[in-house]
């Protein structure tokens, strides 16, 4: 059977075709109107994805990245939203509710919770905006007031889980941050009393400034004491020329007394020649010339030799001196030694204090942002349009039967006319004939007669 067999077929039985399409448009139409009526209502929720959070006042980076919106709608389908909208509505007290429950039930260990998140599910339907933002949360129903109602409540409770989802690990983390904050603030406790027991315990007030005030008698005891190693050297040269030659001495050569001694005894000399050559050495002018020389010789004998002494007397001192600026130049080097030291270790305990604080200041600043976040009742999600009692049924819907039923209706009267045709073959064209036997059959047109 070729096509245009088929096309002179369904022409001749069109009755059949139309008798069957009507027949299936009615009783699509009257089935529909036996079932009962559902009606549908949606509740649309929008998800705020963009903008600064209000407690931390950070931006909110994009969540619509790949299976976000997935995982919302998975959200809203949980069981534990649906048992919160069971519990927001109190269904599980509804006395038709139990008899249902006990007759669908009967003999079975069950919960009427559990019951009644599982049939509530069946009728709740979620659709996601492939383009927006913008979640369609619907429920179907008989009663229209009951469908929107419903659909309300699962947007409410959707709402209500994911600010729960959102807090819970704020509040876990605020208490975890409690403890540590207590912890941290022990520990910095512990630092500064460890600092003030180092500070009581070497008498430190002001490390730096000490430090700076030692140092500074270091280098006066340090330049004292190079200046004293010289007055010293000089000295003891001093002491140990005069002890070798004490006349030819500059020490003793430049001492006034003995100069003018020196020229005492010049005088007496010349004086004592002078009697010489005058008087004998009996006579008495001349013994008290020589006495006078002699006790002139002996004075200045005497004043070289003080002379000496002095200038060891103060080698020595200079000696001693330099020995104590020694001494105090040592102990003085070893207190700024110290306190060099008692800074190093001063630093790292001040360190540790700060270290501390810093840790105590960065866990409390987490701590209040956290006990803000887990306070917060502002979430990332707000209802866009609220679920209204529908004033048309859903389903059925003869709008969309008829031109199904009618579609169905002429495949099925398309089927009967060709079943019909088999059951009762009749001759409608050549192919019909040449398909009969082999009869040839002749073409004549008017144009070639």
């Amino acid at each position: 059977m070729n096509f245009t067999q088929l096309v002179l077929i369904l022409k001749a039985r069109y009755k059949m075709i139309l008798l069957v399409s009507v027949i299936t448009l009615l009783t699509a139409s009257v089935v529909s109107l036996l079932f009962p009526k559902s009606y549908k209502a949606a509740t649309r929720v929008i998800l705020n994805y963009k903008g600064v959070d209000p407690v931390t006042g950070m931006a909110m980076p994009a969540q619509l990245m790949p299976g976000y919106m997935a995982t919302q709608v998975d959200i809203i389908q949980s069981k534990n939203v649906t048992l919160d909208v069971i519990k927001r509505l109190h269904l599980a007290e509804v006395k038709s509710l139990q008899e249902q429950f006990a007759q669908a039930t009967a003999g079975k260990q069950a919960d009427i919770n559990e019951w009644l998140a599982d049939l509530l599910q069946q009728k709740l339907m979620i659709l996601p905006s492939k383009e927006s933002s913008v979640i369609s949360i619907g429920y179907k129903g008989v009663d229209p007031v009951f469908a929107a109602t419903m659909a309300n409540a699962f947007a409410d409770s959707y709402i209500n889980l994911s600010l729960k989802l959102k807090i819970d690990p704020a509040i876990k983390a605020s208490q975890y941050l409690s403890e540590q904050t207590k912890v941290l603030r022990e520990n910095v406790q512990k630092a500064q009393d460890k600092l003030a027991e180092y500070q009581q315990k070497h008498g430190l007030t002001s490390v730096q400034d000490s430090f700076d005030v030692e140092s500074s008698k270091l280098r006066d005891l340090s330049t004292q004491y190079s200046m004293a190693q010289s007055q010293s050297i000089e000295a003891n040269s001093r002491r140990n020329d005069a002890a070798r030659n004490m006349s030819d001495s500059p020490d003793v050569a430049q001492n006034p007394v003995i100069q003018n001694m020196r020229m005492s005894l010049i005088t007496a000399e010349s004086k004592l020649a002078e009697m010489g050559q005058r008087y004998s050495k009996n006579h008495p002018m001349y013994i008290a010339a020589e006495a006078e020389v002699n006790k002139i010789k002996s004075q200045l004998n005497t004043e070289i030799d003080r002379t000496v002494v002095s200038l060891g007397n103060s080698a020595s001192i200079n000696s001693n001196r330099l020995g104590d600026l020694k001494f105090q130049l040592e102990k003085q080097k070893q207190r700024v030694l110290d306190l060099n030291r008692f800074r190093s270790d001063l630093s790292i305990l001040e360190k540790e204090v700060q270290i501390a604080q810093n840790a105590l200041e960065s866990v409390n600043n987490r701590f209040s942002q956290t006990a803000l976040e887990g306070q917060s009742t502002q979430g990332d999600i707000s209802i866009l349009e609220t679920a209204v009692p529908p004033l048309e049924p859903s389903n059925p819907s003869l709008l969309l039967i008829a031109p199904f039923s009618l579609i169905i209706g002429g495949l099925l009267g398309c089927l009967f006319a060709l079943l019909a045709e088999m059951l009762d073959r009749r001759v409608r064209s050549k192919d019909d004939l040449l398909a009969l036997g082999d009869i040839p059959v002749f073409e004549y047109s008017l144009k070639s007669v």
